[in-house]
């Protein structure tokens, strides 16, 4: 399919582009809200804004486009903004479980976005670096991902803010430098996530989560080194290492399961490939719920996971070993600085 071309003569309706602004309805999109694809007015468009310096695509707020699933290539000149309303996806199929990805791309900044009604994920970030991510979203972090900022994020009904997975048919994967601040989950499954297949090689480094707010999540704090999509996952000895994790003032509520089952700190790391230089901070996790007849803490669960407590904590995090193992395996050493390969094979 060819891509749509700039109209030579365009109505009122469909402004021009002009001094380094690209409005999409110049390029072909109507956004009228009608059952009319606008997928190649928003490509024609990208491709020109994408070879100027300090452009901005614009998608005008009175608005309502549908642009089905795409790609936006680069490499594009320096200063780049995609400027638009707010949005929601369509029911309908979907191939991809997040709305917006961003792959192999650096000095990133989102900002004043609301998403709803995601596949899955609202933004997901793979092989990126210095992204700065600043509204109402949800987000994954890939493979290869490192000075990620997150900041002023509302999650909901989904999946929390989850690093992962990682190392998937025994690949390498590296993920370092991430902050997460002033957030709030609510009505998740999942809270704050750390996922890693075993077989996989490479670590997640200097994650540093501050100011959580929680609401009814099932899961608020966990680190799995065992994710596995099915039931015949074998065990491996090797696995993505997790160290220099902090957790500081994280606090709300967790959802009760039934007959006991979960829990609202759960640190699940591998048999050979400890978790180490775990951190918490004044953290405080009750049940969803309250009252007078508030029902028993549920404990965390820790396997193979070292670090040190700090302050106090609602439930009490008894179960984290002090110091670091004697065992741990350093030929499955941690990623440098300027490395981000994404799918490496494990050899």
């Amino acid at each position: 399919m060819r891509e749509a071309k700039p109209p030579s003569a365009l109505t009122p309706s469909a402004p021009a582009a002009c001094s380094n602004v690209f409005d999409v309805r110049a390029f072909g999109a109507s956004g009228n809200g009608s059952s009319a694809d606008d997928t190649r007015g928003f490509r024609a468009a990208w491709k020109e804004a994408c070879s100027a310096e300090s452009a901005t695509l614009l998608l005008p707020s009175d608005g309502v486009f549908t642009v089905t699933s795409t790609v936006f290539t680069g490499p594009c000149k320096p200063g780049l903004t995609f400027q638009g309303p707010n949005g929601s996806t369509l029911p309908g199929p979907c191939d991809s479980p997040a709305l917006i990805r961003f792959f192999v791309s650096n000095n990133v900044s989102v900002q004043g976005l609301r998403i709803e009604n995601s596949p899955q994920f609202h933004l997901k970030f793979d092989n990126c670096n210095q992204v700065r991510v600043d509204g109402d979203d949800c987000i994954s972090i890939g493979a290869g991902c490192s000075a990620v900022h997150i900041e002023n994020v509302t999650c909901g009904h989904g999946h929390g803010i989850s690093i992962g997975s990682l190392g998937v048919r025994n690949t390498r994967a590296c993920v370092s430098n991430v902050t997460v601040r002033s957030t709030r989950i609510v009505d998740s499954d999942n809270g704050l996530r750390i996922k890693t297949w075993q077989g996989g090689a490479g670590s997640v480094s200097a994650v540093d989560f501050a100011g959580v707010r929680m609401e009814n999540v099932k899961n608020c704090i966990v680190i799995d080194q065992y994710y596995c999509l099915g039931a015949a996952c074998a065990n491996q000895t090797s696995a993505v290492r997790v160290a220099g994790i902090t957790y500081r003032d994280i606090r709300g509520t967790y959802s009760q399961q039934p007959h006991g089952g979960g829990g609202p700190i759960r640190f699940a790391c591998s048999d050979t490939v400890a978790c180490t230089d775990i951190t918490l901070t004044d953290v405080e996790l009750r049940p969803a719920g309250g009252g007078s007849g508030e029902a028993p803490l549920a404990r965390p669960y820790c396997w193979n996971a070292y670090g040190a407590v700090a302050t106090l904590t609602v439930p009490p995090v008894y179960c984290l070993q002090e110091g670091r193992p004697e065992s741990l395996q350093d030929q499955l050493d941690t990623c440098s600085v300027a490395e981000h390969p994404m799918g490496t094979p494990v050899s």
